[in-house]
């Protein structure tokens, strides 16, 4: 081959092995990366994932957008995402409500939380909690369980939702302590807390950080907590383990997952860029007064974890006799 037709050749060979190595590159920074959370904006998910968000568009160098589809307490969004391309481009913000709970009680649930989707990173633990307000006498855990054994009107407990990880909790500490608890739903924390503070309910389960606020306030008493150690948002408060009620003990997660089929290339660049995100100093203080516990790590460890939830809370909520459909 003469030089004169081997050089043109070569020039559109080096072109294409150019556009071959670009192309994922450009792929990663010019499509935008998607967040899809199912709750709406300025709740602690929303916020949680623009903290989140924010980080993984200055690490990818990538256009980063939340978007908020809240309906169904969570699942919708957990069916809208099953449906997105499995490009490494769709991320959405689940928590134990539609990890967890919802693959317990919904029988006709539309999304299968192994089949349809692809763990990529925890990012939080959060805590739940027990509080009593002017209803109750009860100033301490062993206060309120003598007070609860002494009648039976007082065995009530209000959640914020039916079928919500409260609900089962209340039932939990309930079987610990040896009474038959009866579960009051309200429709979300606000109207809950309203009830709590005025003495309608004379206790609630409900998620720490929805707790926080009132107790600190002086309005209402959180008696335990459910983790396995002290909040750091109310370091005052004992854990129910290290009051001896050794079975009262769970925990919700926040993770963010990927439709199933996302290559693993795309999970391993996504996974170490929240990793990142969760463990920047100023994400991890914002989380903490959100009354998120940072936790993270490899995407088969969250796995494992979700895989560990289902195991603790299935028997709860089978006791329970609740289904959702």
């Amino acid at each position: 081959m003469s030089p004169r037709h081997f050089l043109p050749r070569l020039a559109v060979c080096l072109l294409a092995v150019a556009a071959a190595w670009s192309a994922p590159a450009s792929a990663q920074s010019d499509r935008p990366l998607r967040i899809l959370v199912g709750y709406p904006a300025g709740g602690t998910a929303d916020l949680a994932a623009r903290l989140v968000g924010d980080k993984l568009r200055e690490t990818l160098n990538q256009t980063v957008v939340i978007e908020n589809k809240p309906g169904a307490g969570g699942r919708l969004v957990m069916d809208y995402a099953r449906t997105q391309p499995a490009d490494g481009n769709t991320l959405v913000v689940a928590n134990s409500a539609v990890m967890t709970i919802a693959p317990l009680v919904y029988r006709k649930l539309n999304y299968d939380i192994q089949r349809d989707f692809t763990p990529v990173a925890q990012a939080a633990n959060f805590q739940l909690a027990l509080a009593t307000g002017p209803g109750s006498p009860a100033r301490t855990l062993k206060d309120y369980v003598a007070w609860l054994k002494a009648g039976a009107q007082n065995n009530s407990y209000a959640s914020p939702a039916l079928g919500s990880i409260p609900h089962f909790f209340g039932l939990m500490i309930g079987k610990q302590v040896g009474v038959d608890m009866l579960h009051v739903p309200f429709n979300g924390s606000a109207p809950l807390m309203s009830a709590l503070v005025g003495g309608q309910v004379p206790a609630s389960v409900d998620t720490l950080a929805d707790l926080t606020e009132m107790h600190r306030a002086g309005k209402i008493r959180v008696l335990a907590t459910s983790g396995t150690h002290r909040s750091v948002a109310l370091p005052d408060v004992p854990t129910f383990t290290e009051l001896g009620y050794k079975g009262i003990e769970g925990e919700g997660r926040y993770g963010v997952l990927a439709p199933a089929g996302t290559p693993r290339a795309a999970l391993d660049r996504l996974n170490a860029a929240i990793v990142k995100a969760v463990q920047s100093s100023d994400v991890r203080d914002k989380f903490l007064k959100l009354g998120l516990e940072p936790a993270t790590g490899p995407a088969d460890a969250f796995a494992g974890v979700l895989k560990a939830d289902a195991a603790r809370w299935a028997p709860v909520v089978k006791a329970s006799g609740y289904t959702g459909d």
